[in-house]
């Protein structure tokens, strides 16, 4: 039977236990998408939504690309899987071989995962792999970040730094974390990178001092923390994180799952920074989330490091039955292929600005207590309600989506990161959207 129902084009909704969901509110007034092209949803009634998220920061070239569906149909036609332990399949190699053409310079072996959680716990495993290889074997700590979010597995649930996503767990022992990088006492409606908190990463040397350098294999950042709020990193914090990694002989990780693929106007953070980690995650934008896959790219060094010993011994005794999964090759090689053809690696550089002044034309409106924005990526903070924190944003999710437009909310912060096609006029619109329905919010 029903526990919901509101007309014939209603589905069941009892048996899916949802991610990351309010359950019972979802189920009592459930929000429905059914289609989408381009840049826009349609949801179970026909009406038609803006995609602010890409989905979830994932949808970089837009929905129901006609390429990627067919090269995925080819594929399962072709061969629909091919297991990648003691065996192979070409396509797997050719995308391998793709992605490192746009890769940091270096940065050219990859390993295939399912997803962001899976390529991080992967890049954490090399991490600590690596020192071991290298005879380097009391380097087990591992340091992430406040206010970090690194994915769902128990790696990256102890890296990170949400307190919800933790408590409930056990989380791995020979974990410190970095503060976060937040600061709204100084920082407040920065335009791009904010101008103070590069001296945060000297914590890090703080850790150096209390565990012994001896003891750190690696420190894991977002370059830009999404899932958090969208927190740019101060001017210069990276650059000095990667300098005291140097100096001590720390692997220096980089959480690109979100800012992979074009989302700053280069075709990953480490261009746009000009620093280059060690090792690097990747998923969502991989696929254009078509099909699920991650990736971890890793410098020849690192990788070189492995390869040594007897030919027939393994060198990392870690995969996953979907590594290199040949559909999601497929789907991966026709998205590289449109992100190339279109320019999508590099187009936001010729939209930031006008992305900047719209969202930052929201100074001003009701209970707006800061904007922060990089590349096509904003946040817009609502000062929280006394009685009620996260329900002025719950409310701004709910209008704007009766409005036309999806919008991603944490707590009370909104967060923005529509797909890499949008047109500037999409951009005024969306703004518009929001700005009206900010308006309204009590």
């Amino acid at each position: 039977m029903n526990d919901v129902t509101r007309g014939d084009n209603r589905p069941d909704l009892s048996a899916f236990w949802m991610p990351f969901t309010a359950n019972r509110q979802f189920k009592a007034t459930p929000r429905l998408l059914a289609s989408a092209s381009g840049m826009y949803y349609r949801d179970i009634d026909g009406a038609q939504v803006m995609d602010g998220t890409s989905g979830l920061w994932c949808v970089n070239a837009g929905h129901g690309r006609q390429e990627i569906a067919d090269a995925v149909a080819r594929q399962l036609m072709t061969l629909d899987y091919a297991p990648n332990f003691q065996m192979g399949h070409p396509i797997a190699f050719e995308f391998a071989g793709e992605l490192a053409k746009v890769a940091p310079q270096g940065m050219d072996r990859i390993f295939f995962t399912g997803s962001g959680s899976e390529s991080v716990d992967t890049a954490l495993k090399i991490a600590l792999a690596y020192h071991r290889a290298r005879g380097d074997s009391a380097r087990t700590r591992l340091i992430g970040r406040e206010k970090g979010y690194h994915g769902v597995g128990f790696g990256g649930i102890s890296v990170g730094g949400l307190v919800n996503n933790r408590r409930a767990f056990v989380t791995l022992p020979g974990v410190d974390h970095l503060p976060h990088t937040l600061d709204q006492t100084r920082n407040a409606f920065s335009r791009g990178l904010p101008a103070h908190g590069a001296e945060l990463a000297d914590d890090l040397e703080r850790l150096v001092g209390l565990h012994g350098a001896e003891t750190i294999a690696a420190v894991i950042v977002e370059p830009v923390a999404g899932s958090a709020g969208v927190l740019p990193p101060p001017v210069g914090y990276l650059e000095r994180l990667r300098a005291i990694c140097d100096r001590h002989g720390i692997l220096l990780i980089f959480d690109e799952v979100i800012t992979g693929f074009g989302r700053l106007g280069t075709p990953f953070a480490a261009h746009y920074f000009g620093v280059n980690p060690d090792i690097m995650t990747t998923a969502k934008g991989l696929t254009n989330a078509s099909v699920p896959m991650g990736a971890v790219f890793v410098k020849r060094g690192v990788y070189d490091a492995f390869m040594q010993g007897p030919e027939n011994a393994m060198e990392l005794f870690h995969g996953y039955t979907y590594s290199g999964h040949p559909a999601a090759c497929a789907a991966g090689l026709a998205t590289l292929d449109i992100y190339q053809r279109e320019g999508l690696l590099t187009r936001v550089a010729s939209l930031a600005k006008t992305w900047e002044d719209a969202v930052h034309g929201l100074r001003g409106k009701p209970h707006v207590i800061d904007i922060r924005n990089l590349g096509l990526m904003a946040a817009v903070e609502l000062e929280p309600r006394a009685d009620a924190p996260g329900a002025r944003g719950y409310e701004v999710l709910n209008r704007a989506l009766a409005a036309g437009l999806m919008v991603r909310t944490t707590g009370d912060t909104i967060a923005l990161s529509p797909p890499l096609i949008i047109s500037e006029a999409e951009i005024g619109r969306l703004f518009e959207m929001l700005g009206g329905v900010l308006d309204a919010v009590a």
